[in-house]
């Protein structure tokens, strides 16, 4: 929805509850989309027939961001994460999701758990899509903008291996309440890249996991590695478990603790210029619009018409007029047909 950090809260807030109301309001919804024409890709795809899964089994997974490969050789690449769903895609209507939203809330956690005991172990064939590191600057768009997608037929998938799921939680809050999942929790040969989201993340994430869980959160089993036993001097603190005993904790240190081996983690970025405010750089397709309407014109009819519903059942309940125009206004730079059909269908639930 976005491509800077720094809206990333003011985002959230608008999908939350209103300060006021203590309700998800429309209005704020839709005057935040409206004023970020950035978000018009992303929210056609979250109102088209893939914005409800029928079950977790049954969706796709994407990385989103750009990351950076490297290779012993040192050569750099770009990389984006797939994780395409081996049980095929399946999905619901508005109508069917609002029924199963009242009648069971918690179908997909059932479903995933489940289809696991029942040894039916879900799984998601992984894929990467590379871009050799050169290729970036004179890139049609900005390959680092999160709010685009790179054609396939740019750079072709290619498939790595499998990601399955066979055994359930023994106890949800130890092992999923309390896991810290981060973009920052590289391994060599694998970084960040220029991506303004992602830079934001790196930080973001792991200062709410010491907040949300706890400054020791990565020595819990479920967050720790298993196949070895990481050696930091970060402990101590809440909830510290001591199994350091009386290991120094400081490096360097000439007591056979950890230290620094000086090997870079991954390749650096050459930077050049002032610090500061600056517009990104231009590319022949950054449009804000451009992906929104090549995804709206790949739908088939049935599909348009399902897309249009979702969306004017809930910008119609929008008050403000200036609001309402400005979000179908997003839609119709995008393809003009999206917008004259979703100005028709507003109009027509309105009155």
């Amino acid at each position: 929805f976005i491509r800077d950090a720094i809206k990333f809260p003011d985002f959230i807030h608008t999908q939350k509850r209103d300060p006021y109301t203590g309700s998800q309001e429309a209005d704020n919804v839709w005057d935040f989309w409206g004023l970020s024409p950035e978000s018009t890709h992303q929210v056609t795809w979250l109102f088209g027939d893939r914005g409800i899964p029928a079950s977790y089994r049954h969706m796709n997974g994407y990385g989103s961001h750009t990351f950076q490969w490297n290779n012993e050789a040192g050569e750099v690449f770009w990389v984006k994460y797939h994780f395409k769903t081996d049980q095929g895609i399946k999905n619901l209507t508005q109508a069917e999701a609002n029924r199963l939203a009242g009648e069971d809330p918690d179908s997909h956690q059932r479903d995933l758990r489940e289809s696991i005991e029942r040894g039916e172990f879900p799984s998601w064939t992984v894929q990467v899509q590379i871009m050799p590191a050169a290729d970036a600057a004179q890139y049609r768009f900005n390959p680092f903008d999160l709010t685009k997608v790179w054609p396939h037929e740019d750079y072709p998938p290619i498939e790595i291996g499998k990601l399955e799921l066979n055994r359930n939680p023994e106890n949800i809050f130890a092992e999923v309440e309390q896991s810290i999942f981060s973009p920052a929790h590289f391994v060599p040969g694998i970084g960040p890249s220029p991506d303004k989201m992602l830079q934001g993340r790196l930080f973001a994430y792991g200062d709410a996991h010491r907040y949300r869980v706890g400054i020791n959160a990565d020595h819990l089993p479920v967050n720790r590695p298993h196949a070895t036993e990481a050696r930091t001097n970060s402990r101590d603190g809440y909830l510290y478990d001591g199994r350091h005993k009386g290991a120094k904790n400081y490096e360097p240190n000439s007591f056979g603790g950890p230290f620094q081996t000086d090997r870079p983690l991954w390749q650096s970025t050459p930077v050049a210029g002032g610090t500061g405010n600056h517009a990104t750089p231009s590319h022949s397709e950054d449009d804000d619009f451009v992906q929104a309407g090549n995804l709206y014109r790949l739908m088939s009819e049935d599909e348009k018409g399902r897309l249009i519903e979702n969306l004017s059942g809930f910008i119609a309940k929008v008050s403000r007029e200036d609001i309402i125009e400005r979000a179908i206004g997003n839609f119709r730079q995008a393809d003009a047909d999206f917008g004259k059909r979703l100005e028709a269908a507003v109009q027509a639930l309105r009155a």
